[in-house]
């Protein structure tokens, strides 16, 4: 048997106490939210593989047994495959590709690079950087005299989800939305006291936050893509920008402030990090961890949201009195919601639309009903907490006149929002936490969508017992609990796969499972200790987005695949790539899901993995790139012909500072470290996997 790949510290490989401190304000070192006593989804999934996987059994021990190599973070795993999955079935060859369609590229080893590391025979550019002008009048990028008017007309900060739509009658241009998720100030000024921070530096943190759109255009001749600075399309949103909320709990009391005694209007979005994109033309972006951005709290429901009873980690309480929840306690309802954005109107007013409920949303995904109703699902990106999806009441129209526009921008804001309970079948005496299958050779189960409150044009209705309609769309944590909801391993990005319906839920990790006090590994898990994560395969009833029931499996267990507790939906582990802590997903066209690590566990830096979801080839793993030191992969798109990937927080290690550089990407050395967004496709210009 090879030896696993080496546990080492936090670097490289694992999320830094750095990014901790900035991204989440150290969720993970707090005491969970959640502290309901409702079933733990590690209760409820079944600790087995499929039956198909048991009759697979035998032989994936046999080759793993023999194999007898150890495998080295500079070793590509295993070399000889992943070259056989390029020239196998070759022109004039009778042979069967030794890949899914889609992924026939050799395999990128783990590796610790400060680079994009990316297969043999593809290319890559950076497309644009943190602090780029995009807008006119916007000036260079200057690291040693930045502004906050300045920033505001720059690329933002730290991008994460990303989306490329169509720019009809700008051949070879398309329009690129990104996330900006939060600010690393230490790694963005020079001398930077976390104590005292300037007035200057808060606002250039303000402009940071957001989104950005902004034209890009293909060169054919080299496949590269860069962005179009001054486009009329091009558009920055801030933490100051005005954003309209809609849906049942607009008006309510519990979002009016002193600023705004109408409840309706809120300025910005923060923490933004996974998102989607709508039949109708739009992009939908998750404010997730908005909680770290506010001070001085002392109820409970804010407590269940984990809001800090103390100052905040950037001390923006200071400058601003909303940020301060003793001043301003409905402000922080405020925040915590999915966002519409309208990028092929600049003069637009995005919205957060209450009725998709608040929580730390980690995106928000769209499949439509076969009438034309979209369902929106989003995962809350929290230990031991939910994952949810709301049902439109309203459908879709066809055609871009603006009354068409505006019906389509208020699909969202009637309708029911659910959220899922689990259910397994295998008795919990058989599961002892280290993988072992029970009896039933089964890893499945059924749930439901429990509804928490519906909206309509007339009103809203609540359907949790003891809350109203607003307390539901307002602390919609506390609803979930109410109703006995599964408690989940950080529900992350969900996506549907567009060839067949299923959808997939990335659960990143969850190492306080067994633990003390904690939930051990049930049904839900098949180890203790969940430091790499899963991803479930949940399939609607009659395949139909709007049903209230599904049935689901383990599709992946993520880890070394040397280790006994790993699975990869009964594909043959000696030939998948390893992978840890599953974040963003995203679909080919051939319906091959693509997943983004965040914080991998093994040793390497975070990558992007194509698997195979379909076909006698299901579970077949392959690692397509790798990001540079300390950096996360976000926000993949995979087009016929090129990859993006979002590189966020590059550098972002134990100890970094502007002074004291952990990485030089992508400039080079003597320059800020930039998080930025890269692209990368073949040499040869054909598509990419094929």
């Amino acid at each position: 048997m090879r030896k696993l790949l080496p546990m080492i510290g936090s670097h490289p490989g694992g999320r830094s106490a750095l990014t901790c401190r900035f991204r989440c304000g150290d969720a993970c070192f707090h005491e969970v939210p959640n502290t309901s006593t409702n079933e733990y989804v590690g209760d409820v999934i079944a600790s087995a593989l499929s039956r198909r996987s048991v009759m697979r059994a035998a032989a994936v021990v046999s080759v793993a047994g023999a194999a007898g190599t150890a495998v080295s973070l500079g070793t590509a795993r295993p070399a000889a495959a992943a070259t056989s999955a390029e020239t196998a079935g070759a022109a004039g060859s009778k042979t069967r590709p030794k890949a899914a369609r889609g992924l026939r590229y050799t395999s990128v080893a783990p590796n610790t690079a400060d680079a994009v590391t990316v297969p043999d025979g593809y290319k890559q550019n950076v497309v644009i950087r943190w602090g780029e002008p995009i807008l006119r009048g916007a000036p260079a990028f200057d690291p040693e005299n930045q502004t906050g008017k300045a920033q505001a007309g720059q690329f933002g900060y730290n991008c994460d989800f990303l989306a490329l739509l169509p720019l009809p009658g700008e051949r070879g241009r398309q329009l690129l939305v990104a996330n900006h998720e939060y600010t690393d100030e230490v790694l963005m000024f020079r001398g930077y006291d976390a104590a005292n921070p300037t007035r200057n530096q808060v606002e250039v943190a303000w402009a940071a936050h957001g989104l950005s759109a902004v034209v890009v255009e293909e060169d054919r001749r080299t496949g590269r893509l860069t962005a179009v600075p001054r486009h009329h399309l091009n558009r920055r949103v801030t933490a100051t920008t005005e954003f309209r909320l809609t849906g049942p709990a607009a008006g309510s009391d519990l979002l009016k402030t002193s600023a705004d005694p109408t409840g309706t209007k809120v300025l910005g979005t923060l923490n933004d990090c996974a998102g989607g994109t709508t039949p109708w033309g739009t992009t939908l972006h998750g404010e997730e961890n908005f909680n770290q951005y506010f001070a001085n709290s002392s109820r409970a429901t804010d407590k269940r949201y984990g809001i800090g009873t103390g100052a905040s980690e950037r001390k923006w309480e200071r400058f601003d009195k909303r940020f301060d929840v003793a001043q301003e306690p409905n402000e922080v309802h405020r925040f915590g919601y999915v966002v519409e954005f309208d990028p092929y109107d600049p003069t637009s007013t995005p919205r957060k639309h209450t009725a998709l409920g608040r929580f730390k949303h980690e995106g928000g995904t769209v499949r439509l009903t076969s009438d034309g109703r979209p369902v929106v699902y989003s995962g809350d990106d929290e230990r031991f907490d939910y994952f949810y999806k709301f049902v439109s009441s309203k459908r879709m129209k066809k055609g871009s006149s603006r009354a068409v526009r505006e019906h389509n921008l208020s699909l969202l804001d009637e309708g029911t929002l659910y959220v899922a309970k689990l259910t397994g079948d295998s008795p919990a005496i058989e599961i002892d936490g280290t993988g072992k299958l029970p009896a039933d050779g089964e890893f499945d189960g059924s749930g439901e969508w429990i509804p928490l409150a519906t909206a309509t044009a007339k009103g809203a209705v609540s359907h949790v017992e003891g809350m109203t309609a607003d307390e539901v769309f307002v602390f919609t944590r506390l609803a979930g609990d109410k109703v006995g909801a599964t408690k989940m391993d950080r529900p992350e990005d969900i996506e549907p796969n567009p060839v067949t319906g299923k959808v997939y839920v990335a659960l990143t990790n969850n190492s306080n499972r067994g633990k003390t006090g904690f939930a051990a590994a049930d049904e839900a898990n098949p180890r203790n200790a969940n430091k790499h994560g899963h991803v479930l395969e949940l399939t609607e009833r009659w395949n139909r987005p709007e049903s209230t029931r599904f049935a689901w499996l383990l599709f992946l267990v993520a880890g070394d695949p040397d280790d006994p507790a790993t699975y990869f939906a009964g594909f043959p582990k000696d030939d998948v790539s390893p992978i840890s802590c599953p974040d963003n997903v995203a679909f080919d066209r051939y319906g091959n899901l693509w997943i983004s690590t965040d914080g991998a566990q093994l040793g390497s830096h975070d990558g992007l993995f194509g698997v195979a979801t379909r076909g006698e080839r299901r579970g077949e793993l392959k690692q397509f790139l790798t990001v540079p030191s300390g950096a996360e992969t976000c926000g993949p798109i995979i087009q016929d012909r090129r990859v993006l990937v979002a590189v966020q927080h590059p550098g972002e290690l134990d100890g970094a500072t502007v002074e004291n550089p952990k990485s030089t990407w992508p400039d080079g050395p003597g320059k800020h470290v930039r998080p930025a967004v890269v692209a990368v496709w073949r040499a040869d210009g054909c598509d990419i996997g094929v």
